[in-house]
């Protein structure tokens, strides 16, 4: 078999068969393909496409390509979550919890943040002693004890993904539906849960833009899951505007334990809630409406915060978190961005806005840069919300006192007033499944 043929055959709009997806990734991963014919390939790809046989092929190569975690030393089905990034998203910390208590195994790996978006596991390492670098013996361990382990994903965890998305990176074949979603799926076959529930972002602050390329999107990956023998389902939500008030990590984890508390933000409620009942759903509980009559039930009684601190506790956490945020590294100066005219908040630059938490310290510009858990935003007021002139929007928090004004000059672009009220999106706007598509 040669590279060439390989290439040609794509480049001329012909199906590519499983052998020749295996060799190109097992020969890629070895270092006997040279970055040019895999360039060349990748590019033949995104300007011809491959079509659901061939994405599912691609992302069960890729998969195989290091580590294929075995949970099956855990009883019950085990369902994990994955989220395409957002600015805000800290459903995992919530949902996690109360999936867990509701008695379903949670085997969680997380990844961290790059550029705009926060990572799970850099909001965890928030908590005072947190350990997300556990062994595979002792994540295991956990789940079996109490039900949940959230840790950082293994060093060989679809390697093939790593080497061919840092080419996708340098040669414009970064947006292309069957690679991005063969990307994320490989990680999630790769962890070894026996069924997926997917959080597909759509709005400024995600990576698809559109409800209609955030479906594409979906839709894609629940193929290859549903073709690679993993029960897999997707829901399509908002972040045109951030999820909750909080962004950056501390701020975010104090948020997920004040859901837990029932007294959390309406959107995140609302999403976690949404997700946690998907998760229980596929894993066999019941219709989609008593797992979340279920999952309110599960927070309302205080069992989803009492997980959330075994989870804490088992890991090494300070579990004093759970009631005293003091506890949380603080931060040295804070600012607060106030509305310099009356009206109302038209829209908001998500992504600006996770820019702006970045530079304030809470997100890294490279994989090298030490984080600030204490930096971030808090908003007090979001899109469609009245503001006078004076009203505090959002107060930023920092150890660098020179990145105040950084950031809040990006405030000032990503946030947007009108005189009139605009009217607000549904925060969950597709279901997908092996069925089809339902658009809420």
């Amino acid at each position: 078999m040669r590279m060439y043929d390989i290439i040609e055959k794509k480049r001329d709009g012909l199906e590519l068969s499983k052998e020749e997806i295996e060799y190109f990734i097992t020969e890629y991963c070895n270092n006997k393909i040279p970055d040019y014919q895999a360039a060349a390939l990748l590019m033949a790809i995104f300007l011809k496409g491959m079509n659901e046989r061939e994405t599912a092929q691609l992302t069960d190569a890729m998969a195989h390509s290091g580590d294929m975690i075995d949970l099956s030393e855990i009883p019950g089905i085990k369902v994990d979550k994955h989220s395409t990034g957002g600015v805000g998203d800290k459903t995992t910390l919530i949902l996690g919890p109360i999936v867990a208590s509701c008695g379903i195994p949670v085997a969680k790996m997380s990844g961290r943040g790059l550029g705009h978006t926060g990572g799970t596991i850099d909001k965890l390492e928030a908590i005072p002693g947190f350990n997300t670098s556990i062994s595979r013996e002792e994540f295991i361990r956990n789940v079996k004890e109490i039900g949940i382990a959230i840790a950082g994903q293994t060093g060989n965890l679809a390697p093939a993904d790593k080497k061919i998305y840092a080419l996708r990176d340098v040669t414009a074949t970064v947006n292309n539906i069957s690679l991005i979603a063969s990307s994320i799926m490989s990680k999630k076959l790769a962890s070894g849960a026996d069924r997926i529930v997917l959080d597909v972002k759509t709005g400024s602050g995600a990576f698809m833009k559109t409800l209609e390329d955030s479906v594409k999107l979906a839709q894609a990956m629940v193929n290859i899951g549903e073709n690679t023998g993993r029960h897999t389902v997707a829901v399509v939500t908002e972040m045109d505007i951030p999820l909750g008030n909080a962004v950056g990590n501390s701020l975010e984890i104090i948020e997920a334990i004040e859901t837990l508390k029932n007294r959390g933000p309406q959107d995140l409620t609302e999403v976690s809630f949404e997700l946690a009942a998907r998760m229980l759903e596929l894993s066999g509980k019941g219709s989609f409406e008593y797992c979340l009559e279920l999952v309110r039930e599960t927070v309302e009684s205080g069992k989803a915060l009492k997980k959330l601190a075994e989870l804490i506790e088992k890991q090494g956490g300070n579990t004093a978190v759970i009631d005293d945020y003091s506890v949380f590294p603080q931060a040295k100066y804070k600012l607060d961005f106030v509305a310099e005219t009356s009206g109302y908040i038209k829209n908001m630059k998500t992504d600006t806005i996770g820019v702006a938490s970045l530079e304030l310290g809470a997100g890294r510009e490279t994989k090298e840069s030490i984080i600030d858990y204490a930096a971030g935003i808090y908003f007090n007021k979001k899109t469609g919300d009245k503001v006078e002139k004076g009203d505090v929007i959002a107060t930023l928090y920092t150890n660098k006192e020179e990145k105040l004004s950084e950031a809040r000059d990006l405030l000032k672009q990503a946030i947007e007033l009108s005189e009139s009220q605009p009217v607000k999106l549904p925060l969950i706007l597709a279901y997908i499944d092996n069925k089809g598509v339902q658009l809420k």
